[in-house]
């Protein structure tokens, strides 16, 4: 059921806007006695999912006893982290979640229809795993609150993949993102229906009717000025304030260019990137805008290691970003990567395929860091002189002496390609 929905392409809501359409569908359901909160961490920080859980807080009161940071393979939310992204929400309500041990598995999806949505590619089932709070807290709601983008694992963020993702375990996480990857992200980045989005609606629809989630969904993206505003606010118990929020998030959030980019400069905030985990989001949303041959230069003053977490980390340092049929090799060869298929999903994700040069400019991984997983090195300190983030705009900028190159100021908040690769 659909509770509110606001929003187009050049809204701009403000704090009054959200209060009031979270109120309203609040209202619809009526009171509650026990509720939990289900928000992103400070790598959703731009969603205003924060301000939102503050405005429950504020409505519910002591009604709202619980709030889970879903933060799937992340690294937990520090103190500073949760004051500066949820501000005056009581810090003693955050609970933490643990990937590999505070998990339930409520049933899963049979490998039949895995190999259906994959088109024969994987047979495997997949566990509906989620954070075991969501079934033992007794709670009369569950808000899971987010932002819809689009995404290069299930297409489009949020909606259940904050439940079986965002709170989920290891074996549904790895299956999930290795899912995804072996059936082409470029298929599947800025598609509402796509094979883990079908797996995860079937997991919803079989195994989690008895929850009682509704979902606060914000669509965000910049103007022509680079400031970031709110396009809309959609509230519900099932897909229909998702999929409508899928539609407002291709029309602002997707760049459609003419001709692909010779050289392309990301740059990564470093409050929300610390990791080439999070940071390759650089590759992922502007890999179908690259030219063959192509450049993309990757300023990431925060990046310090590989992976959020240190097993990950240790594999992505051990194998490296190789390809896709590389990787797939690897899967077959080594238990290691066959035991962590969101790793090894993330090693495909990474890769150019060898079609476009990756230079990556980190702030605390060395050369010879960088250079053993597959990327191409620069200093960081030179780059940002010569691509200084406070001199260029988003989109095309001519440098003094004629270079010209396509700047993205925050690769989370869109997708780029150019029209003859997107089919």
């Amino acid at each position: 059921m659909l509770l509110y929905k606001k929003g187009n392409p050049d809204a701009g809501l403000s704090a009054d806007d959200l209060k009031d359409g979270l109120y309203a569908a609040l209202e619809k359901l009526g009171p509650r006695k026990k509720v939990l909160v289900i928000g992103p961490d400070i790598t959703r920080f731009y969603s205003r999912a924060g301000e939102i859980t503050f405005m429950a807080w504020e409505y519910y009161g002591d009604k709202l006893t619980d709030i889970l940071p879903a933060v799937g393979t992340h690294f937990p939310m520090t103190e500073a982290e949760i004051k500066k992204m949820y501000g005056q929400t009581p810090i003693g309500l955050f609970r933490k979640h643990n990937w590999r041990t505070d998990i339930t598995t409520l049933g899963h999806v049979p490998a039949d229809f895995i190999s259906k949505v994959s088109d024969g590619k994987i047979e495997f089932d997949w566990p509906a795993q989620v954070n075991k709070l969501l079934v033992e807290g007794n709670f009369d709601l569950i808000l899971s609150i987010g932002q819809v983008v689009p995404h290069e694992v299930v297409g489009m963020a949020n909606y259940n993949k904050n439940i079986f993702v965002g709170t989920g375990g290891s074996e549904g996480i790895n299956k999930s993102h290795y899912l995804g990857a072996v059936c082409n992200m470029e298929t599947i980045m800025g598609r509402a229906d796509t094979p883990v989005r079908k797996v995860l609606n079937y997991a919803s629809d079989n195994f989690a009717k008895g929850l009682p989630i509704v979902y606060v969904l914000t669509v965000l993206s910049t103007n022509e000025q680079n400031e970031l505003k709110t396009r809309g606010l959609f509230i519900g118990d099932d897909s229909e304030c998702f999929y409508d929020a899928c539609k407002l998030s291709l029309r602002v959030n997707f760049t459609m260019l003419d001709k692909p980019l010779k050289k392309a400069v990301v740059y990564l905030d470093p409050q929300e990137y610390k990791s080439t985990w999070l940071g390759n989001k650089s590759i992922y949303r502007t890999r179908m805008a690259m030219a063959d041959d192509g450049e993309l230069i990757v300023l990431a003053p925060g990046v310090r290691e590989f992976g959020e977490d240190e097993q990950i980390d240790e594999l992505i340092r051990e194998y490296g970003y190789v390809g896709t049929e590389r990787v797939l090799d690897l899967v077959d060869k080594n238990e290691n990567l066959k035991d962590n298929l969101s790793a090894a999903a993330h090693l495909i994700h990474g890769s150019s395929e060898g079609r476009f040069k990756i230079t990556y400019c980190p702030g605390k991984l060395t050369r010879k860091e960088v250079e053993s997983v597959n990327f191409n090195y620069a200093d960081l300190l030179q780059m940002m002189k010569r691509y200084n983030p406070q001199h260029l705009k988003d989109g095309v900028n001519r440098l003094g002496d004629g270079e010209e190159i396509y700047y993205i100021s925050n690769p989370g908040l869109g997708l780029w390609a150019y029209k003859d690769r997107f089919k």
